[in-house]
Formats: C-alpha cells, sequence, structure tokens
C-alpha cells in the first residue's frame, strides 16, 4: 500500500480532493464550517460542523456527486496571500478557522486557496484546477472531537481517498476490501481470540484460543532466546515515585502513567520496563568480562491512552513488551547490534515476513550528551546495519532524546507496514542510575546500554499476525490444529477418538466433531474456523487404518497412513512453517 502522506504527488492530489469535499459540504450544508482537512497515509479527512445535520454513510454517494458537479465546472485553484485582518475578515463567521488564525505565529503569511465560491486557509500546494480531480472515494463517516479534546465539541469527520488514475484507485479499494476480511477486530472476536470489556476499556481479555497463541509465541520467544545466551527477570508492576523521579520518567511522562498511594507513598504503574531491569543490574558488581550481559523480560506496561485512539489490540493502555536491556562495552556495540540484527532476521524470517530498517539521528533540540558522543552512536548503529547486510533509511532528527535507534519496519501478505522491532542505543539512563562495572585496569567505568523488542508487545503482534494471516495461523501457532469428523457417529466415533488419543499423545491440539449434524455442514464450520486439518473417517479410513484429509483453504481429499500423516504434522510443526504443506 503507497504511503499518501509520504508521496509528493498523491499529497497534492488528496490535499485538493480534501477541499473539493469541503466545498461540495458548503453547497449542500450552506451552514457547515470546517476546523482542518489533512493528507495522511491512507488518504485524507475533513473536520466539519454541520450544526443539528448528521452525515450518515448513504450520504456519502451524494457528496460525491456534488463533488464530480464541482470537478466538471473545471475552475482554477488559486493561492492568496492573506494578512491576518484580511484573513479573519473572510473566516469572521467560522469561529474554528478563527481559532487557526489566532494561533499562527505574528510572522506567518496566511494563505488560503480558493475556488469559484469556496474559499479556505491551507498551505498547500494544490492542483491548478478542480478539473484534475477525477478518482477518488468517500471511505466513511466518524466523529471527532475539536482539537481531539474529549472536552470540546464533537465534530463529524469524513475519511476519503483520491488517484491520478482509476486503475489506481480501483486498486486501492480492493487492497482495502482485503484487509477489512483481514480486520484483528472481526476476527479476534470470531476465533476466540480476544475480546474487550467497557468494565476495562483499552485492555484485552484473550480468550482460549487466544491464550494458546500468546502461551506458543512466549514459548518460542524463550526458546530463542535461550539459544543467544539471554537470561530473564520479572520485574514489579508498581514502583516508588522516587525511581521515577531518578529514570526521568516523572517529569516527561508523568500524563501518561497510572498513579496511586500506598502506606502514604506515591507509586505508579510502569509505562516501560527499563528502570527494573536497570535495578537488577545494580544489584551485583560486574567484571568487563561479564559484558555483554542480556536480560530479557517479558514485562506487562500501562499506559494512559486517550480513548479516541484505542483500537483493538493495535493500541491499548496494557501491554506486554518482549523486552531485553543489553549492559556492554563501548568496544562490544557494533558486534552486538550486528547480533542483533541477525537475531531480529531469523525471528521475522519464521513468520514469513519482510522488513526494511530505519536509523533515527540526535533530535535538533532536547538531547543529551554531547554531539561528539551522537556522531558516534549513529555511526557504531549505521556501521553495524550494513556489516550485517542491510541498508537502512535516515530519518533524521527523530531519536529518542536518549540516544539513536535502529526500526523495523515489516511488510505484511498485502503490502501494509507496521513499525515492530527496535534497538536504541542509551545515553542517559546509565548515568542517571550510577551503574558501573569494573573495568580490566581495575577502575570503574559506564556500561553502554541498549533497549531492543522484536515484536514489539505481544498483544499488538498477534493482532499484526491476525491479519498478516487473515486468521488462518500456521499449523504450530494454531489454537485448533486438526479436526476431526466421524462419518457415521455409531460405526466411526470411536476410530476417530482413537486418533484424536493418537494425536493428543504427540503434542498435537485435535478435537472430534460428533455433533449431531451433516457432513457437510461440519467441514463448512471447520472451514470458517480456519482449522489447518479436517479428517473424515468412515468406513475405508476405519478398515484401512488410515485418515482422509483436507487442507484449509481447499476441495482436495487425500488419504494416508495415519502414522505418517501424524510424522508429517510433526516435521511441520517442529520446522515452523508457514504453509500447511506435508
Amino acid at each position: 500500500m503507497k504511503n499518501i502522506k509520504e508521496n509528493e504527488r498523491l499529497n497534492i492530489v488528496n490535499h485538493s480532493c480534501a477541499h473539493l469535499l469541503a466545498h461540495a459540504i458548503k453547497r449542500l450544508y450552506p451552514n457547515a464550517k470546517f476546523w482542518v482537512g489533512p493528507v495522511i497515509e491512507e488518504g485524507f479527512y475533513y473536520d466539519m460542523d454541520l450544526g443539528d445535520k448528521v452525515i450518515k454513510e448513504e450520504d456519502l454517494i451524494i457528496i460525491e456527486k456534488e463533488m464530480k458537479k464541482i470537478s466538471k465546472d473545471g475552475k482554477r485553484i488559486i493561492k492568496k496571500e492573506l494578512s491576518r485582518k484580511e484573513a479573519l475578515d473572510i473566516f469572521k463567521n467560522d469561529e474554528y478557522k478563527i481559532d487557526l488564525i489566532n494561533n499562527m505565529d505574528d510572522d506567518n503569511i496566511i494563505t488560503a486557496y480558493a475556488q469559484d465560491d469556496f474559499i479556505d486557509l491551507c498551505r498547500g500546494p494544490h492542483l491548478d484546477n478542480v478539473k484534475e480531480i477525477k478518482h477518488y472515494k468517500l471511505l466513511k463517516v466518524s466523529g471527532a472531537y475539536f482539537k481531539g479534546d474529549p472536552k470540546n465539541k464533537m465534530l463529524q469527520r469524513i475519511y476519503g481517498v483520491c488517484f491520478e488514475t482509476e486503475e489506481d484507485l480501483n486498486n486501492h479499494l480492493n487492497f482495502l476490501e482485503e484487509a477489512k476480511k483481514r480486520d484483528h477486530k472481526v476476527l479476534g472476536k470470531e476465533l476466540d481470540i480476544f475480546m474487550m470489556s467497557e468494565y476495562s476499556p483499552g485492555c484485552p481479555i484473550f480468550l482460549k484460543n487466544g491464550m494458546i497463541i500468546r502461551n506458543e509465541l512466549e514459548k518460542f520467544w524463550y526458546d530463542e532466546h535461550t539459544k543467544e545466551n539471554y537470561i530473564f527477570i520479572k520485574t514489579p508492576i508498581m514502583l516508588n515515585k522516587e525511581l521515577w523521579e531518578l529514570s526521568g520518567h516523572w517529569n516527561s511522562y508523568r500524563e501518561n502513567m497510572y498513579v496511586s498511594e500506598v502506606d502514604n507513598k506515591t507509586y505508579a504503574i510502569k509505562p516501560m520496563n527499563c528502570p527494573g531491569g536497570i535495578i537488577v543490574y545494580k544489584r551485583d558488581l560486574y567484571s568487563y568480562r561479564d559484558l555483554p550481559l542480556r536480560v530479557g523480560e517479558l514485562g506487562q506496561v500501562h499506559r494512559h491512552e486517550a480513548s479516541g485512539a484505542l483500537n483493538g489490540l493495535f493500541r491499548v493502555r496494557t501491554f506486554t513488551q518482549d523486552d531485553a536491556h543489553i549492559f556492554m562495552l563501548e568496544s562490544q556495540i557494533e558486534a552486538e547490534v550486528i547480533s542483533l540484527i541477525n537475531f531480529i532476521d531469523r525471528i521475522y524470517k519464521i513468520f514469513g515476513l519482510t522488513y526494511s530498517i530505519e536509523l533515527s539521528t540526535r533530535p535538533l533540540k532536547n538531547y543529551i550528551g554531547d554531539i561528539k558522543t551522537w556522531d558516534k552512536a549513529e555511526k557504531a548503529l549505521e556501521d553495524a546495519c550494513l556489516k550485517a547486510g542491510h541498508e537502512c533509511k535516515i530519518n533524521p532528527h527523530d531519536g529518542a532524546f536518549y540516544g539513536p535507534k535502529l526500526d523495523f519496519h515489516i511488510k505484511d501478505s498485502i503490502g501494509r507496514v507496521w513499525q515492530c522491532g527496535t534497538i536504541q542505543l542509551d545515553m542517559n539512563l546509565p548515568e542517571r542510575f550510577d551503574i558501573n562495572y569494573i573495568a580490566e585496569d581495575g577502575s570503574r567505568k559506564r556500561p553502554v546500554m541498549l533497549h531492543r523488542v522484536i515484536f514489539g508487545s505481544m498483544e499488538r503482534y498477534i493482532g499484526i499476525l491476525i491479519e498478516n494471516f487473515a486468521g488462518a495461523f500456521p499449523l504450530w501457532l494454531a489454537p485448533n490444529q486438526v479436526n476431526i469428523i466421524p462419518i457415521n457417529n455409531e460405526y466411526h466415533l470411536e476410530y476417530a477418538q482413537e486418533i484424536d488419543l493418537l494425536l493428543k499423545a504427540k503434542g498435537i491440539r485435535s478435537r472430534v466433531n460428533s455433533k449431531d449434524e451433516k457432513i457437510n455442514y461440519k467441514i463448512r464450520e471447520s472451514q470458517t474456523n480456519k482449522i489447518p486439518f479436517t479428517l473424515v473417517l468412515g468406513d475405508k479410513e476405519k478398515e484401512n487404518k488410515t485418515i482422509t484429509y483436507r487442507i484449509f483453504g481447499t476441495n482436495e481429499s487425500i488419504t494416508i497412513n495415519k502414522e505418517e500423516f501424524i510424522n508429517k504434522l510433526i516435521e511441520n510443526i517442529n520446522n515452523k512453517k508457514i504453509d500447511y504443506k506435508l
């Protein structure tokens, strides 16, 4: 999927289309007032106040027709430069535009774009003529608080997208339709993976199938990290305010933290795992021979996200980071980062995910440390990336205040990009917490600290996997791996139960469907539940001690010796194959 915001030409096209939308709204709803209409990754939206008028999904077609009328008129789009007084006069009846103007710097040149009888504030640029705006679609309407503040009035927001060709538009709409089928919130409910409750907004509840997926992922995580010589810890969820003041989170992150009073002292539920990991490091005195020390933690954190930003497993208020903190010598940075990149590469390949790497460099202001140290750290990350065989795109001035970072952007099966893994070099916490190691000459020196995640968070990664695989997980992750259907319970149930016991004895998740339903219904139900293998057992299978199986998504039935079938399943699971081929 194209990132429309970052594509210069599509950005202009969509910005112009947003104004075409507002123009059409103004004609259909003369009392309409407008807030902002920015371009976003997926297209554009416009926030508007229509008084007591409420736009419904079916109204979008009417609005599109009005947009086409305006486009056919072929009016030029004209840029106007205004003084503050002129701008306030033009928009004197629109409190939203007045708010925008009043919040502009005094030395700003105020620009607006006009087309026929419509004018709106905008930095631009825009297309030259409305007739160039042809291939667009209004996608949905929702509510949005003015300035994103729940204390303010609720406005109406219309989303849309625009392309230069009909083919590009149709391809995008087909992509959206495919993405809709993969919506993890819908599949999560249908497949008994997770749910949400109004009693704890933003805090997912994992159901029976979700817990199987989660447990398999956690076991995989521990197994792979054990191979890489990590040690594992579990730190408290609630820690004293003094610790958060020491780490700097109290001053910079307090608004997103949940706070409680215990025994007349202030505590906060942790939004990050890092301070707990450093407490563990400070417990012992390490020699340079002990480093690098790799400390892993599946740590649950809590962050107060705005209610309007919550989105299934993608944006939650509590999640489990697959965290690790690595303490090392400065001379070990390059080798350790190369090792980490290769580790992350191995993990993503198991899920069939490709990725790109981005290096975020020193912020322009509010960073800590000296520029020479930053330059050295940035070069170390870039060199490590190149030596590991990967290019890295530079993302200037977007590093954390405490150090540069490498971000891993994975691409899913339909081309969407997700930011998951990260390697962050920290020049702040070792100093704040006064942590040391004994150097070869006997002196005390600061270790270098890396923060890193691979999944990002268990919750979000599971959401990504649901959508990537459209709910049809690889066999090793599938909650229900084999569904066994006896053709006739009276004659074939006993054999079905025998096969079920054999499978379970080998650790394969199977079940027998002995419900009094028609065979075709049971097979369809198995497909609906996205179970990898469906066995249909009758006289022939019982007599020959074989099984007949059907793979999810196919209509082909294959008969095979039962022992051979079980061995091939085990091979598929042990090798963590992405497909179901035996």
